[in-house]
């Protein structure tokens, strides 16, 4: 059998990671400050240095200036547990899990917290039945299924008069994506997704229904004090201001901040989104003209411009079982990175086997182009050994 031709141009940025994710483009690591390296996490400089980075996420995400953003330790897994260990318990509960992490905090709601929260569950692909959603109860959800590929379908479904909260981890959908901030009342993301920022620390974006919740209600459990967003009289508000619940890495804040910078440079939230959509469409292109590769997210309102999922659908692969299909995958992957031409673009270890190609804001859209004949040449390759 013939080898496949090899392409002949490689993506320039070649990170298409869904996290971290790829660095913004021109970044250096010799453009970030270190002046503030080794002060006191509560001194006046590095505080008022926190503060900027609140302000700057506020300016570019475009958060109301009636809602508190805080830091919370452990990237946006943090910043939903924060969420949930605060929150919930002053009524019941439902979570959307149809895909890896909201799965991940319907067990958190009933095995840690011991709530019985009602799961609406969805198969991969696919996005829960919105008709379920009960406005009187507090609902937790993935804006954008980073495992699954799967994006709400706008936020029309979520009652303006709702009684409950409404909890969003957005982590693979902020900067990316429109949010609609009068239906959501706790926006969770990190610094390591859609600005390609360091891992560690993520946000938690707080209305002021969320922040009457946290003054009125005290959790009926023992609150960590790394998620603890409360004092004995309520809301931490020192926290909305650039004081930090623990420790947190200046570097890392200074990453993030050159990241803001730059999107704010590029034009903003709009620009953002832009890009998003130029590198989705081009990976789209690839797909309706390739005959062995399709979207997982079933239905094109639901499909996600940021964690692209595909699943591999030629005839051979699909008679495979799910063992024969992952080695199928781990060998594109290892081609694809032994050439160069392409890093980390498997799918989450908890999600069908198949491709998972990042079209954030921060990767070019002729690096997606240029990757598509790679994506070509691999799969050939592989299925041929």
């Amino acid at each position: 059998m013939t080898r496949p031709i090899k392409p002949d141009v490689k993506p320039a940025r070649p990170w298409f990671s869904s996290g971290p994710t790829a660095k913004r483009p021109g970044w250096s690591a010799e453009g970030l400050p270190t002046d503030l390296l080794g002060r006191g996490i509560r001194a006046p400089e590095v505080v008022a240095r926190f503060a900027e980075g609140l302000a700057l996420t506020r300016e570019v995400l475009e958060v109301p200036e009636d809602w508190a953003l805080v830091y919370v330790p452990g990237s946006d897994t943090g910043a939903v547990e924060a969420a949930l260990w605060n929150l919930l318990g002053a009524r019941p509960v439902q979570v959307m899990a149809f895909e890896n992490f909201g799965k991940v905090w319907a067990t958190d709601a009933r095995d840690h917290l011991n709530l019985q929260p009602e799961i609406l569950d969805a198969p991969w692909g696919r996005f829960p039945d919105v008709t379920r959603v009960d406005p009187a109860a507090d609902l937790v959800f993935p804006w954008n299924g980073t495992t699954s590929g799967v994006r709400a379908p706008g936020g029309d479904w979520i009652a303006t008069d709702r009684e409950g909260l409404v909890i969003c981890d957005a982590t693979s959908a902020a900067f990316a994506m429109a949010l609609p901030w009068d239906r959501l009342d706790v926006v969770t993301f990190s610094f390591q997704k859609a600005l390609g920022g360091e891992a560690g620390l993520g946000m938690a974006a707080l209305s002021p229904r969320a922040i009457e919740r946290l003054d009125q209600f005290v959790p009926p459990r023992p609150v960590p004090k790394v998620l603890r967003l409360r004092n004995d009289t309520g809301f931490e508000r020192p926290l909305a201001t650039g004081s930090m619940i623990n420790t947190f890495s200046v570097m890392t804040l200074e990453d993030w901040i050159d990241a803001l910078v730059w999107a704010k440079a590029e034009g903003g939230l709009g620009a953002l989104i832009t890009r998003t959509e130029a590198n989705a469409a081009a990976l789209d292109e690839w797909v309706a003209r390739t005959d062995w590769v399709d979207w997982l997210a079933e239905d094109p309102a639901t499909r996600s411009t940021t964690s692209v999922c595909l699943k591999i659908i030629h005839p051979r692969v699909a008679a495979m079982d799910d063992e024969a299909r992952r080695d199928l995958v781990t060998r594109m992957k290892a081609l694809l990175e032994d050439e160069g031409a392409a890093f980390d673009i498997e799918g989450h270890r908890n999600a069908p086997a198949g491709l998972r190609i990042w079209c954030g804001c921060t990767v070019d859209v002729e690096d997606v182009r240029t990757l598509t004949p790679w994506l070509d040449w691999a799969f050939a390759v592989a299925m041929a050994e």
